[in-house]
């Protein structure tokens, strides 16, 4: 797990956000839970927006190529055989939060890697939307992270629970998860 505070300069920052304030609000739709025909909504577990990047604006060309240079580092220096990269621009209105929960879909283990990049700016503690990532077996988060803009936060996606506290404003992130091809690959040991 790595936790990088401006890991994106803040012009880069500000042009992802400048996106994601350009898109029609009905664009982004009420994030769901579970995979394909499982998929539905569950206001008590989850209450943001997401619209995944497709990569036709520049600032999204952008962090897609990064991400691709990340993915080569990680498999270079880690060996995780990552070969895949899917994110979206997830939005936490006031109020809204997202419950404990692994990324990884039971028997379907094929994302490895989450990614979350912080597009917020000027976030003070009051405004909350802390992300809490836990341990395994634990109940006490190792770690809370507060979404600061350019913040970058990795963590494999089967071993960290992690949740997203309520937030007091508008608190703007891409999510992404680097995956393997194999969709019921066994869990990574690490």
């Amino acid at each position: 797990m790595g936790i990088f505070p401006d890991f994106l300069e803040s012009a880069r920052v500000t042009a992802l956000r400048d996106d994601f304030h350009h898109l029609p609000d009905w664009e982004f739709t009420p994030a769901g839970i579970g995979r394909e025909q499982a998929n539905h909504n569950n206001e008590r577990i989850r209450t943001d927006k997401t619209r995944w990047l497709d990569g036709t604006t520049a600032p999204q060309q952008a962090y897609l190529s990064l991400m691709a240079d990340l993915q080569q580092a990680v498999n270079r220096h880690l060996f995780m055989g990552l070969k895949d990269y899917e994110c979206h621009y997830a939005r936490y209105d006031q109020g809204d939060f997202y419950k404990k929960h692994l990324d990884a879909f039971k028997g379907r283990s094929n994302r490895r890697l989450t990614t979350v990049l912080y597009l917020n700016d000027g976030w003070q503690p009051a405004d909350g939307g802390e992300l809490l990532i836990y341990g395994e077996k634990s109940k006490v988060p190792l770690h809370s992270v507060t979404p600061h803009g350019g913040t970058l936060v990795c963590f494999l996606s089967e071993r960290f629970p992690h949740e997203v506290l309520p937030a007091n404003r508008s608190r703007l992130s891409i999510a992404g998860w680097f995956r393997v091809d194999d969709p019921i690959a066994p869990a990574l040991r690490l």
